[in-house]
């Protein structure tokens, strides 16, 4: 009974003068996000949906719906692939994990492990990756070397393009709860950030908005972790409190794309081109490719059909 309705006695428990205060139910509802086992969806979300409109039909409540999407999460299993249980003894206590590696490392390791809505088995040896890409987000932020900026421009131009793209793949990834590529997609700017520190990028300006950009985009993940270094690096508390970075698209483009060369449907070559090709360009470019023209053999091609920054297929 009152497990159908408590999203919205939450919005006020304090407020005596009706089941909510009906200013933070214009603020809140409709919930954006219901997570949940594959079994509330014929359960607790029946039941949720069902007083929703009730309260609706009565005048109390607003909307077609409470929820805006569901998202069903998978299932962590013991170490031997089986649901976890006493009996089968195949049970990982979390407490111990967080006590021996930290919550934050469990936590990414949690959402870089498994996708979501599928889960899998413990695996105790893949939790050391997490914890050396942690321990290399550490000493970047911790130990970075003064340097002086004056590097090459084009590793600056490379970090700020690798900064901003990873920017935009991890809020495209969240929206979709696709939490193991955002970690991949962190573990790879950190290795760009490395990789910009050993080139003499320490103390640009490029190299400060990548390790800030990191930060930001870690809280999520590991939020004390990220806390502790942004604290350490002198920025405004907290970093729980500041705007969500956002990417720049002309930053984020690549200067040059790979364009895979087809013919009949079956790849033949991949050719390296401007990201701003053209369709004339990208035909004459596969046209021209020696693997393209001993499969032609002089004759005409039949048709070329071209998907614009990714491939040509020439039908023969």
């Amino acid at each position: 009974m009152c497990s159908s309705w408590y999203h919205l006695r939450y919005l006020s428990p304090g407020f005596d003068q009706g089941p909510f205060d009906p200013q933070e139910y214009d603020y809140w509802m409709p919930v954006d996000t219901y997570t949940g086992g594959v079994e509330h969806a014929t359960m607790h979300l029946m039941y949720t949906r069902f007083f929703h409109k009730a309260l609706r039909d009565m005048g109390i409540a607003r909307g077609p719906e409470p929820m805006l999407q569901m998202r069903n999460q998978g299932q962590i299993l013991g170490p031997d692939g089986q649901r976890m249980s006493k009996s089968r003894g195949n049970v990982i206590d979390p407490g111990e994990q967080v006590q021996a590696y930290g919550a934050d490392t469990v936590r990414a390791y949690l959402m870089f492990g498994y996708r979501w809505a599928e889960g899998g088995p413990w695996n105790p040896s893949n939790i050391q990756g997490v914890v050396r890409w942690l321990n290399r987000v550490w000493s970047l932020v911790v130990e970075a070397p003064p340097g002086s900026g004056a590097a090459d421009p084009e590793a600056a131009r490379l970090l700020r393009r690798r900064t901003h793209q990873a920017i935009r793949r991890i809020s495209n990834d969240l929206e979709r709860f696709e939490f193991n590529t955002v970690i991949s997609t962190l573990m790879e700017l950190t290795n760009a950030i490395a990789e910009a520190r050993e080139a003499g990028l320490a103390g640009s300006s490029e190299f400060g908005e990548a390790v800030r950009s990191l930060l930001l985009l870690l809280a999520p993940v590991a939020p004390h972790l990220a806390e502790e270094l942004w604290a350490r690096l002198g920025l405004p508390y907290s970093v729980h409190n500041q705007s969500w970075p956002a990417f720049d698209a002309e930053l984020a483009r690549e200067d040059e794309i790979t364009l895979v060369v087809q013919v009949n449907g079956k790849v033949r070559d991949r050719i390296t081109a401007s990201a701003g090709i053209g369709e004339a360009e990208a035909r004459r470019l596969a046209l021209e490719s020696e693997a393209v023209r001993k499969m032609l053999a002089g004759q005409e091609p039949r048709q070329v059909i071209i998907v614009p920054g990714k491939l040509v297929n020439i039908v023969i």
